[in-house]
């Protein structure tokens, strides 16, 4: 699922400022998610927990929007017609639930929980997702990754992969993206990252050793989850800065949790997020949409049934985006 807001706001992320304290005393934000609904009167409302003005980045991850449990006989389930991408990896992770997908590159796949779809867009890439008719609870994740300066106009890609679960005592992972555990994937990425789920079983605590290199964030979907002993609730994310080599999970409850493990190196880098393109500059953005629109640059979703998105109006200034520190 993508950004497909109708009035979408564009969004500035600055270079992270190093705020570490010790690997024995990590400091942890709490950042909340706020609801956005998207498309039309019966459309998924997701949680949006990156961007926000407190924080719009965790190494290259951007976005992360968090679904459901949503029952499709009141929602109507996913259905998002073709629409394009730039500058951009799209991340889409199921806990429940199938999700059909379709790309200009001529990928057709399934989104099934516990696998990894990951769409390169590059230069310029369409796509489809619409949840199958044997879909009758929807819920997972939809996360952004951006794509540094020197590889934001690389080809198109799709990728696909199903990690093996690691088992710990009280805990399972899989490990979908960069390495944890003993665990690595080899889904390609154009800067160190890392992507997990971590199930908890009830009253369970697990240290996990990280890069000290990364910053790490940790979205919880359910229960709570106490993150180097700072509680967080269900859809409320964590972040530590870099310079933590360890970071102890625990669940106090009597019910499992489970939750998704973010990481990277900081990304340095300034860009510009609007609607469903990641530029640089505003000139960026109105180019991408104008290709959009006027069907060059991004090529033909075939198979969906239905026309494709297009694309909001621009603002009728300069897009001057917030300036933040991330």
């Amino acid at each position: 699922m993508s950004n497909v807001e109708a009035e979408p706001t564009e969004v500035r992320c600055d270079a992270p400022v190093d705020g570490a304290r010790s690997a024995d005393a990590p400091r942890v934000e709490i950042l909340s998610s706020r609801a956005v609904p998207l498309g039309g009167p019966r459309a998924m409302t997701v949680r949006r927990t990156l961007p926000q003005r407190a924080r719009t980045l965790i190494g290259a991850w951007c976005f992360a929007d968090h679904y459901g449990p949503d029952d499709v006989a009141a929602t109507g389930g996913m259905d998002v017609a073709p629409h394009p991408h730039t500058g951009l990896q799209t991340v889409s992770w199921l806990f429940r639930g199938e999700i059909e997908h379709r790309d200009s590159l001529g990928s057709h796949a399934f989104v099934r929980p516990g696998e990894l779809n990951l769409m390169t867009g590059g230069y310029g890439i369409a796509h489809s997702e619409v949840s199958t008719p044997r879909t009758t609870v929807l819920h997972g994740v939809q996360l952004w990754v951006a794509l540094p300066e020197q590889h934001r106009h690389t080809d198109r890609d799709f990728q696909h992969y199903v990690p093996d679960p690691v088992r710990l005592p009280g805990a399972e992972l899989k490990v979908f993206l960069g390495s944890l555990a003993g665990a690595q994937s080899p889904v390609r990425t154009f800067t160190p990252l890392l992507g997990a789920e971590v199930l908890l079983a009830p009253h369970a605590t697990i240290t996990l050793d990280l890069d000290p290199s990364f910053e790490h964030g940790l979205l919880v979907d359910t229960g709570s989850v106490r993150m180097a002993e700072t509680p967080l609730k269900q859809a409320e994310l964590g972040y530590v800065h870099p310079g933590i080599d360890s970071l102890t999970l625990t669940n106090a409850t009597e019910e499992p949790a489970r939750a998704i493990l973010l990481g990277g190196e900081p990304f340095e880098e300034e860009i510009v997020m609007w609607w469903t393109f990641i530029g640089r500059s505003h000139d960026d953005i109105v180019q991408a949409r104008a290709d959009w629109m006027t069907g060059t640059r991004f090529g033909e979703v075939h198979g969906y049934d239905g026309d494709r998105l297009p694309a909001p109006e621009l603002p009728s200034v300069t897009l001057r985006p917030r300036r933040r520190v991330c």
